[in-house]
């Protein structure tokens, strides 16, 4: 079972997914598969701030902790990273980089 140090890193967790996956078996699921997984998971985050938000809802509905669903989010999202061997910190600070050069009004 994969495990994380106390302070992970991104790549940290990144690493993590791909062990994960491929001790449940998921590593063999396509970058569709992973992307339609993650437009569930999206919807599952939108219900649950739905939710705390206080908007009326289907009492019957199932609705997950918020908290939850945006870690199902980051779990997809660095996944889908991993297949395209993306570094996230990496883009992250080259898009940030790229952001501090723009206007926001």
């Amino acid at each position: 079972m994969p495990t994380l140090t106390t302070r992970p890193t991104l790549s940290d967790f990144q690493q993590y997914v791909t062990e994960l996956e491929a001790e449940r078996g998921f590593d063999e699921q396509t970058v569709l598969d992973k992307c339609l997984m993650l437009g569930e998971e999206v919807g599952e985050l939108f219900k649950a701030v739905r939710k705390q938000q206080g908007l009326k809802m289907d009492p019957n509905s199932q609705t997950g902790q918020l908290s939850g669903e945006l870690a199902d989010v980051f779990i997809f999202l660095c996944s889908i990273a991993n297949r395209y061997d993306i570094d996230l910190e990496t883009a992250f600070r080259e898009k940030e980089a790229i952001n501090h050069t723009r206007t926001w009004e």
